[in-house]
């Protein structure tokens, strides 16, 4: 839709009142036994599993997709009950898309890419665009792209617009996930417009961070933006995806986050295409947390390596 100033000028954030909200969440939802056990299954297909690390190998990604594939042991499902689940998607930089891709071949698992010279995105404009187009002739799927912070802290909202209309068209069908790096925008006002400026262009998620900077996903900013979305829908009838990346690495901290889209959006933002966590550490702590329900005891934390 086209840039609307006026509606992007109207949102504000009462901090105060948005950090009270979030304090009291981890306390207002509480799930025990098979309930917990389900939920932690629903987070487990929500998760983008990572690795961006400057040190990826090929084996490295398929070992990843390996565990994507199959994210739980076969006997801890049989006892669960379930059946067929795997991770939202794997994530990995634009060098590993074609061996992601071929490692998921028939998974039905898509591969997203992070571009647009991620993670600080400031390489000249034409070349974030056109890494864009080389991950999706690679079979990318899903393009996370990281925004021009400083369009936000100048307050050139129009700049940020066209940036981002411009590397929507450059995804083409693949869905583009932007990444605001909510940690270095400065106050929460400005997270809620550009989240707003972000989907009047078209992006299809709107996420927290790239997990490199100092503060990334919290509960606070989540709250923030999933009213962003809630607002737009209201408005737009459009649906908008929401991803929280970096720093959620515990199974309890993944219940929040499933309550608090509940709660605030509704069961349709539980599916993949709509909700994401970025994350790997996540999924081992959601294994153990799995095993304890079946056995009653913990399992070593090497049990559950990515590898």
């Amino acid at each position: 839709m086209p840039l609307d100033m006026d509606w992007v000028m109207r949102a504000q954030a009462n901090t105060s009142a948005i950090e009270r909200r979030a304090a009291s969440l981890p306390g207002r939802r509480s799930v025990k036994k098979d309930y917990q056990a389900a939920w932690l299954c629903k987070a487990i297909s929500l998760i983008d599993l990572t690795t961006l690390a400057g040190d990826d190998t090929d084996a490295r990604v398929r070992r990843l997709c390996a565990k994507a594939r199959k994210p739980v042991s076969a006997p801890l499902l049989d006892a669960l009950g379930m059946t067929g689940l795997t991770t939202g998607a794997v994530c990995v930089y634009h060098d590993m898309v074609p061996v992601a891709v071929d490692a998921l071949a028939g998974s039905g698992i898509p591969v997203a890419a992070v571009s647009t010279g991620f993670p600080a995105g400031l390489s000249p404009f034409h070349l974030r665009l056109a890494e864009i187009g080389e991950s999706v002739a690679a079979g990318a799927q899903e393009i996370d792209i990281v925004i021009s912070r400083r369009h936000v802290l100048t307050g050139n909202w129009q700049a940020l617009y066209d940036e981002m209309a411009q590397m929507r068209a450059a995804c083409g069908a693949a869905h583009v996930k932007a990444i605001l790096a909510t940690g270095e925008l400065g106050t929460l006002r400005n997270v809620a417009r550009a989240s707003l400026v972000c989907m009047m262009a078209g992006a299809d998620f709107i996420k927290t961070s790239t997990g490199k900077e100092g503060v990334n996903a919290t509960l606070p900013v989540t709250l923030t933006m999933i009213r962003a979305i809630r607002d737009y829908h209201a408005a737009t009838g459009i649906c908008v995806g929401y991803k929280p990346a970096g720093g959620i690495s515990k199974a309890k901290d993944a219940l929040v986050y499933l309550s608090m889209i509940k709660d605030e959006l509704g069961d349709r933002w539980l599916q993949p295409d709509l909700f994401r966590f970025g994350a790997s550490s996540l999924l081992g702590d959601i294994e153990r947390q799995l095993e304890h329900h079946v056995s009653g005891s913990y399992s070593a934390g090497w049990r559950h390596a990515m590898a």
